[in-house]
């Protein structure tokens, strides 16, 4: 994926670790010498809404706002999530999707379904990293490091050296769960094979 510029949509719940991941990835694309824009819309986390970030970096970036349609990857922090932001996904985008669900209210309260067919027919449109991070997660010991578990996954598709990027992590994460943080990466990127 060596291109210009490289357009990362992230998409989540309220709670999750959102705007962490969006400062791992900018702060590790910007250590590997890349121009970075990012932005994060957090304020409906206060109520365990949606959030959203965007991170674009290349030689020269001039906004952080993704154009339709020219996503690269979207790291969907829950499947409904990857559905939703497949709007922005170029047509061989990638999609890292944690398959742990988190029910909206309305699916909740059986006002609605949670679109569980539409979530499948994403890998016959793109390619599909599935894994459940928050499993994974709370097998290690710590549900919130599945987030680091998904920025394994999606530096697996990417160019940046692993060194770089645990890095940024052993810089942004508590000290007493730096070396869980590195081991959630190493599984997410063992996790996403080719």
């Amino acid at each position: 994926m060596s291109r210009l510029i490289t357009n990362i949509m992230l998409g989540g719940v309220g709670g999750q670790g959102l705007v962490l991941m969006t400062r791992i990835i900018s702060q590790t694309a910007l250590r590997a010498g890349y121009d970075v824009k990012s932005n994060d819309v957090v304020g409906l986390s206060q109520r365990g809404g949606m959030i959203w970030g965007n991170v674009r970096f290349g030689d020269k970036v001039y906004s952080p706002n993704i154009p339709p349609k020219e996503g690269d990857i979207v790291v969907a922090m829950e499947p409904l999530e990857a559905l939703r932001w497949t709007s922005e996904l170029k047509d061989d985008g990638i999609i890292i999707m944690n398959t742990k669900r988190w029910y909206p209210m309305a699916v909740q309260q059986e006002k609605v379904n949670y679109p569980e067919e539409d979530i499948d027919n994403l890998k016959k449109r793109y390619k599909v990293v599935e894994i459940n991070a928050f499993e994974e997660a709370v097998k290690m010991g710590k549900k919130q490091i599945s987030n680091v578990m998904l920025l394994g996954a999606l530096a697996k598709q990417l160019w940046i050296n692993t060194d770089i990027w645990k890095e940024t992590i052993r810089d942004n994460v508590p000290r007493k769960y730096i070396d869980l943080n590195v081991e959630a990466f190493d599984y997410g990127y063992g996790f996403s094979r080719e």
